[in-house]
């Protein structure tokens, strides 16, 4: 059975990890065995993304298919064996399939999904992969032929916005200080500052734009969001930060209150601790003579 975990409760205990000053962290889980573990590890979020699906194939973080069906199927596997901690689903504010955004978030809610963040987000591909707004304007004209008010970036703020005034936990990525702002206008309650596809393993990414300006900007980012609501939890997610030593650089250079990992999750540690298993199985020496072929 899902556990019924409140907004307010989600915060408090969120806020009494800053105050006791723990970072906060959210793992990216795709699988019984990895949110299990993340709730023994003491993670505070467990987070479910539709692109789990390839990192459990051993594939480059990829969309495939329909993003909330896909996130909506996880439900139950992870729900199963998650005793309290809460499950926030990646929703798609911009589905083709459901154009009615309230009917849509309500499948999640139903669920027993504890929050949701906006995943997947028009915004990875308009700041990181495509570069300029001309990609977002464009998008946004798409809402008259779907027949609805907004469309982009624009939908996903409303989302929020609509799952605020249902008292529903609400966590957003954000790439720019307008993007915090606005989503901090809408009333969310963590702000996930997104600094690129996550590097390391065998499917990270391998470029990388200098350190300490990705750090300045996700700070500017930070602070954007605080202007505008200063209770909001800021957060930091992807680019070079894949294990937990790399993190340590975040909170000496940033206000960021914790981070956010996937890859860093379910993909580079399950990479690693099976590799090194195998090899552990393959040293020992047998004992006696080989056996006559």
């Amino acid at each position: 059975m899902p556990v019924k975990i409140s907004r307010q409760e989600i915060l408090e205990r969120l806020r009494k990890e800053v105050s006791d000053k723990r970072p906060i962290f959210g793992a990216g889980c795709s699988a019984g065995i990895i949110a299990k573990c993340a709730e023994l590890g003491k993670a505070d979020l467990i987070i479910v993304y539709s692109t789990g699906k390839t990192r459990m194939m051993g594939l480059p973080t990829t969309i495939i298919g329909p993003s909330n069906p896909i996130t909506l199927d996880m439900a139950d596997e992870l729900m199963n064996v998650v005793k309290n901690t809460p499950i926030i689903a990646g929703v798609e504010a911009n589905d083709p399939f459901y154009l009615d955004i309230e009917a849509s978030l309500k499948r999640f809610t139903d669920k027993g999904f504890n929050g949701v963040i906006n995943f997947p987000t028009v915004a990875l591909y308009e700041n990181l992969i495509e570069g300029g707004m001309a990609l977002r304007k464009f998008t946004e004209n798409m809402a008259h032929g779907y027949g609805v008010e907004h469309w982009g970036w624009p939908r996903e703020v409303e989302m929020v916005r609509l799952l605020r005034q249902h008292d529903i936990f609400t966590m957003a990525y954000v790439f720019t200080p307008a993007d915090a702002a606005d989503m901090a206008k809408a009333g969310v309650d963590v702000i996930c500052v997104h600094v690129g596809p996550t590097m390391g393993g065998l499917t990270g990414f391998a470029e990388m734009e200098d350190l300490d300006a990705l750090l300045k900007k996700s700070q500017i980012t930070i602070e954007a969001a605080r202007r505008e609501s200063p209770e909001v939890i800021c957060l930091i997610h992807g680019g070079p930060f894949y294990d937990p030593e790399s993190t340590a650089i975040i909170y000496e250079k940033t206000d960021a209150q914790g981070f956010v990992g996937a890859s860093a999750i379910e993909r580079t540690p399950v990479e690693r601790a099976v590799m090194q298993t195998c090899q552990g199985f393959k040293n020992h020496t047998l004992k006696g003579r080989p056996i006559k072929p």
